[in-house]
């Protein structure tokens, strides 16, 4: 197996995890900063390897499988980070929503992978938005958020207020986008209830 660039970046994400979670807890004043700047770095590399990946032709099998793989830990781990660090109800639904979200989502694409229709569940520009999203408003509640503290109400600390807004619409933007994956889906999978009832 070769091992191109952008599969490189995304193992560099992949490895960044334990480092994010390690720099988290810090017992120094600037871990939340550093641990910010990790998560920014993380998200930069995904941009980065698929525009690699496009610009210079360098796709592969174990990057495409490998990909969507290191996004979801990095996320998963940084609202766990978070919740773990400002333990609110609210804060617990966003995250329990963005990661069932993406648990639902990725047993649907497994299972159109296994009827040849993996395509009918591509990535749509509601899903990017939902990204950038999610990445600036984990990369700002990263920031914010202090274990042990409770960060100040508005306006004292505007960063985390905006993170936390930003993370809701971010929530909200991954129920639209996995319904309109199963909206795309359901034909096929319609289809396939019928070949399996009919055999």
């Amino acid at each position: 197996m070769k091992l191109t660039l952008p599969t490189v970046l995304t193992l560099a994400r992949i490895v960044m995890i334990p480092v994010l979670a390690l720099v988290f807890y810090l017992p120094y004043k600037w871990a939340n900063y550093a641990s910010a700047a990790v998560f920014a770095l993380a998200a930069i590399t995904d941009w980065l390897d698929g525009w690699i990946a496009r610009r210079w032709d360098m796709h592969s099998a174990f990057g495409a499988f490998l990909d969507p793989v290191a996004d979801k830990l990095m996320v998963a781990a940084a609202l766990f980070l978070i919740v773990q660090g400002h333990p609110t109800p609210w804060m617990a639904l966003w995250a329990a929503v963005i990661v069932g979200r993406e648990i639902a989502v990725s047993a649907l694409r497994e299972w159109m992978a296994e009827l040849g229709q993996r395509a009918t569940v591509k990535v749509a520009m509601i899903g990017k938005v939902k990204t950038v999203v999610q990445m600036v408003a984990l990369t700002m509640l990263l920031y914010s958020v202090v274990p042990g503290t409770t960060p100040e109400k508005w306006p004292g600390d505007p960063i985390f207020h905006i993170g936390d807004w930003l993370l809701a619409g971010a929530a909200i933007l991954t129920l639209l986008s996995g319904l309109q994956y199963l909206i795309a889906a359901w034909p096929a999978l319609k289809a396939d209830e019928a070949r399996s009832r009919g055999g």
